[in-house]
């Protein structure tokens, strides 16, 4: 049996920054033995992990005989079941003899508890990535997984241009099929579009050193916990009870109090509430944190 424990969160990049305490919390409870995420490999260079097999989703996971594996994936079947099937010598994971799913608990305090109820000492607050010196651009991020967590473009583009009045400089960023959507945000402002031509360690130096961070419900947003960086987080149909960064933290949370579907294909109506204005008298506060 390999020495190794074997972590399952085949997710994205803010899925995979709420689990940094959990990973965190594995490294110290096993010091002597191999961390291995079975997750995107993209991913590895922001994460406290000696190595990352590709698995996108919750498996099948292309490994075998691990000491401990622990599902950081979700409530299951699939993932557990998929874990199940490399034969760890342990498997810590919810459900069965582990501890019930809870629907109204943060996602980085779902992972913790996880561990807690398995008799391991695993801290929230943990998750962050460090500091930068905020010499940076103003980082504005439009994008998002699904458009029920899209803010409009034509808003983007408002607080874009009044940051360009300002005389802020100004950098859109995106994935390369977002390429279009940072253009239109930018227009004709002079603002910088680094939308498809930054990989994660570029992306998170922005982030890191940013003045500030404007952006939806997305990875780039935690991103922006886990540095400390000032942002405006504009969410939608999600509570940022459930994905939102620690209240202590120098971040505005703007949420009108609904939820819907998160994967819906129209803006959510909540999000839709949150005007140009509201968002641009809120970073001026913010830029002073």
């Amino acid at each position: 049996m390999a020495l190794d424990v074997l972590a399952l969160r085949g997710l994205g990049l803010g899925d995979l920054l709420t689990a940094v305490p959990a990973l965190r919390a594995l490294r110290r409870a096993f010091p002597a033995r191999r961390l291995v995420l079975a997750g995107p490999p993209a991913l590895a260079p922001l994460l406290p992990v000696d190595e990352v097999i590709e698995v996108r989703g919750p498996g099948p996971v292309p490994y075998g005989g691990a000491e401990v594996a622990v599902n950081l994936h979700g409530r299951g079947p699939q993932s557990t079941r998929a874990l199940r099937a490399t034969r760890p010598g342990r498997l810590l994971t919810h459900g069965g003899q582990g501890p019930p799913w809870r629907a109204d608990v943060h996602e980085v305090r779902r992972w913790c508890d996880l561990l807690e109820w398995y008799g391991i000492a695993a801290d929230p607050a943990d998750l962050y990535l460090g500091r930068g010196d905020r010499s940076g651009p103003v980082v504005v991020h439009p994008g998002a997984a699904a458009p029920s967590r899209r803010w409009p473009a034509d808003r983007f583009a408002a607080v874009v241009a009044a940051l360009r009045a300002r005389g802020r400089e100004v950098v859109v960023t995106g994935s390369p099929a977002e390429r279009e959507l940072a253009e239109r945000v930018a227009g004709d402002t002079g603002a910088r579009v680094a939308a498809g031509r930054t990989d994660v360690r570029q992306l998170a130096r922005l982030v890191r050193d940013a003045r500030l961070v404007v952006c939806g419900d997305t990875g780039v947003g935690h991103l922006a916990t886990a540095y400390r960086t000032p942002s405006v987080l504009l969410f939608g149909p999600v509570s940022p009870a459930l994905w939102g960064p620690p209240a202590a933290g120098p971040h505005a949370v703007l949420w009108k109090g609904g939820t819907g579907d998160p994967h819906g294909r129209e803006t959510d109506a909540g999000l839709l509430e949150i005007g140009v204005d509201e968002v641009i008298e809120v970073m001026a506060r913010c830029e002073s944190w």
